[in-house]
């Protein structure tokens, strides 16, 4: 029953936290900078959640030819920055990996 005592107290200090940062912060009296500097922080967020899955496989990090994930996320990459849109990544980088692994079996 602790464990879940220590959870509860936990996830509560995280929200409270968070929620203290947007209800009493003015952005506003944030510098200039900084304000530009949070646009880019979903872009970071996304890509940290991303890279380990395309260039980990076995337990260590594979950046070979014969790892098919981090082939099709630069696939991916190049269609979305190509095509301008947020889903060719998706439309065109799930193909390409399940072809490559098809491919290298």
């Amino acid at each position: 029953m602790s464990t879940w005592i220590a959870i509860a107290a936990v996830s509560a200090v995280v929200f409270l936290l968070r929620a203290s940062f947007i209800l009493f912060a003015d952005p506003h009296g944030f510098p200039p900078l900084f304000r530009r500097a949070l646009a880019f922080v979903p872009a970071a967020v996304l890509a940290a959640i991303v890279a380990p899955g395309l260039f980990m496989s076995g337990g260590g990090v594979d950046v070979s030819l014969g790892n098919p994930r981090w082939i099709a996320g630069l696939v991916a990459i190049a269609a979305a920055a190509l095509l301008r849109h947020p889903l060719a990544a998706i439309a065109i980088g799930m193909p390409a990996l399940w072809l490559l692994q098809w491919a290298m079996g």
